[in-house]
């Protein structure tokens, strides 16, 4: 039986060698190649090219193997492993030269499903910055040498961090939940790619996330690497993060900032 030791050293080695792949196709020139949920929700050449070399490369390792990306869709396996993949997490960032992007590549017991699954190994690379963060289930959290420990929120309140949908119709009430969340907030940012902001809840470098509206392939390497860290993740009250939530922050705050958010049930 394979470990989540085994399957971590392959997340991260391919990670590194995609995210170095995506590094250099962004230095030759960005080609959008089409959008998707808006005209803003772009798809470049070098996503497709990205996962369709991450996905070589898992299936000549892990034959048996399924697969969840997000611009090639699932492929069942026979294994019980299947690998669930953002190419360019932060395409946006990506294609306009900001350095918060990432390679997320995960690999989750079960299926494609998020709420069927159990995730066993995590790899989210910045290739810009260098910076591999990995977690696998019962190994802990790690960027380098330094193991990963979530925050804890002092008295001047979460520096917490969100994202925003592509549809406009959905911007007014986000924003109405933001101003819920301030009175608890130190600040706010807004990075622009999941995996980065579950590997900051991390890491530390922000106390808390939440957002509406993403995909598995957004949260699955970044939510193994809260857990791994100390912090809870989920999504609705008493569910697993989905596309009607992610949450993510030391177990304390996330009691606070949860009973603040709208969820899609």
């Amino acid at each position: 039986m394979t470990s989540a030791a085994d399957l971590l050293e392959i997340a991260t080695r391919i990670a590194r060698e995609a995210g170095e792949l995506a590094h250099r196709r962004r230095r030759e020139g960005v080609t959008v190649a089409a959008t998707k949920s808006a005209a803003a929700d772009i798809v470049t050449a070098a996503d497709r090219e990205v996962e369709a070399f991450i996905r070589a490369e898992l299936a000549r390792e892990r034959p048996d193997d399924g697969f969840f990306g997000e611009e090639s869709g699932a492929e069942e396996g026979t294994s019980g492993i299947t690998w669930v993949v953002d190419p360019i997490d932060g395409t946006v960032n990506y294609a306009y030269g900001i350095p918060a992007w990432a390679v997320s590549i995960a690999a989750v017991e079960g299926t494609a499903e998020t709420a069927a699954w159990t995730a066993l190994a995590g790899a989210v690379f910045n290739p810009v910055t260098s910076e591999l963060f990995r977690a696998s289930r019962g190994g802990g959290a790690w960027l380098g040498d330094q193991r990963l420990a979530v925050s804890e929120v002092g008295p001047a309140g979460g520096l917490v961090a969100t994202g925003f949908g592509y549809n406009p119709e959905t911007h007014g009430p986000a924003l109405a939940q933001l101003a819920r969340v301030m009175p608890i907030a130190r600040d706010v940012r807004r990075i622009g790619a999941a995996s980065l902001d579950l590997a900051s809840v991390a890491a530390g470098r922000v106390d808390a996330y939440y957002e509406r509206g993403t995909q598995p392939w957004d949260h699955a390497a970044g939510a193994l690497l809260v857990a791994e860290a100390g912090g809870a993740i989920g999504g609705a009250p008493g569910g697993r993060p989905g596309n009607g939530m992610v949450i993510a922050a030391g177990p304390d705050f996330y009691s606070r900032l949860e009973p603040l958010l709208d969820y899609e049930r």
